[in-house]
């Protein structure tokens, strides 16, 4: 079939071998607690997709990896959307590693040779806060800093093998301004408890991770140029735009399968199925626009802009898709087997990442009438 013939075979070329194994493992036991998904994405090379290759990665570009997520959130949603959260930490990293004399670098050559899986700490899951806004609370001793805290819901909590978060930290002003923490998994004070209770994106892992004043070794410290105000700097730009485009394209992944599904029913109606293809695909295109900006013009908060209308554009897209497929597959398909009404269940998750339509309408307003920087409340 030519659909998602394109981003499987970029899957093919940059994580050989990946798609044919989660293609071989029925759905079900891909979203489950326990899917094997994880581990056959590290098999794969995947924790080392975006390092630069002069650090032993793929040196994956937006576009290629945009493809990537689509194609593996058409087999599973779950490791589309707990290997979004990886890829938008490592993103950063390499962002920071390329302006900076840090040791940002060893930690990329670590990810790409040891197939390190990163799991992300910011404020992402809590209602009312928003995502700039440490979930975990720091004090210093001299030099040293400590954290504590929990993070909830947070994805690969199991598998992770370093955490990636924020905290407040006095900058030169004397005004907090956000740090970027990475902490080992094994770390004394680190531990894991049960949190996610529905059986949709079981698998990616999203449960509590607990800190107990747990030390951060100080080469494993980032510090941003991000104040209260919530305003952005470049290494957080970048990483929003690759967050919101990897998590769009996951979803969009999981609405393609059903949108497989409906072309490979002969019994489906064709001005359905051309709908259904025209909406996810429309969305593909704006995903790839937004990767030629970000590589022609550098990443800036246009950039940022783009990529929160092509969420939010995609989570219209993506109901509209629903609707026909599920209807278009008829009842029998929803009654023979679970994979219908969980994709349909699962693609709806994509409004609840950060930061929300309704608390980006201000901002966005402001932006775009030029009256304010864009802001993430």
């Amino acid at each position: 079939m030519r659909f998602l013939q394109r981003e499987r075979t970029v899957v093919e070329e940059v994580l050989p071998g990946l798609d044919q194994r989660l293609t071989a493992l029925p759905l079900a036991k891909l979203e489950a607690a326990d899917s094997p998904g994880v581990k056959l994405f590290c098999d794969a090379g995947g924790p080392g997709l975006l390092v630069p290759a002069e650090h032993g990665g793929r040196g994956a570009d937006l576009l290629t990896a945009l493809r990537v997520q689509r194609a593996i959130g058409s087999r599973s949603p779950s490791l589309a959307v707990a290997t979004t959260m990886h890829h938008f930490s490592a993103a950063s990293l390499v962002e920071a590693a390329a302006t900076s004399s840090g040791m940002e670098w060893m930690l990329l050559a670590a990810i790409a040779k040891d197939n390190l899986l990163l799991a992300s700490g910011f404020a992402e899951g809590r209602t009312g806060q928003g995502i700039l806004n440490p979930s975990l609370t720091a004090r210093t001793d001299g030099d040293k800093v400590f954290l504590s805290g929990s993070k909830k819901p947070c994805s690969l909590a199991r598998s992770m093998n370093l955490l990636t978060a924020s905290l407040p930290l006095p900058g030169p002003d004397g005004h907090d301004q956000l740090a970027i923490a990475l902490i080992p998994a094994d770390a004394p004070g680190v531990s894991v408890k049960p949190f996610w209770g529905s059986p949709i994106l079981a698998g990616a892992e999203s449960d509590e991770v607990v800190l107990d004043d747990v030390e951060v070794p100080a080469e494993l410290l980032v510090r941003t140029d991000v104040t209260a105000d919530g305003r952005l700097d470049q290494l957080q730009t970048v990483g929003f735009v690759w967050f919101e485009g990897l998590m769009t394209a996951s979803y969009l992944g999981a609405a393609s399968a059903l949108v497989e599904r409906v072309l490979g029913d002969t019994r489906a109606s064709a001005a359905v199925a051309a709908e259904a293809v025209t909406c996810v695909e429309s969305v593909a295109l704006a995903l790839e626009g937004l990767a030629a900006d970000a590589t022609t013009a550098g990443v800036t908060q246009d950039t940022l802009s783009r990529s929160l209308m092509c969420r939010y554009a995609a989570q219209d897209a993506i109901n509209r898709v629903l609707s026909l497929s599920v209807e278009a597959l008829g009842g029998m398909a929803f009654i023979g087997s679970g994979d219908v009404a969980y994709l349909n269940s699962a693609c709806r998750a994509l409004a609840f990442h950060p930061p929300s339509r309704s608390r980006m309408a201000a901002p966005l307003t402001e932006y775009f009438t030029g009256d304010a920087p864009l802001r993430i409340p």
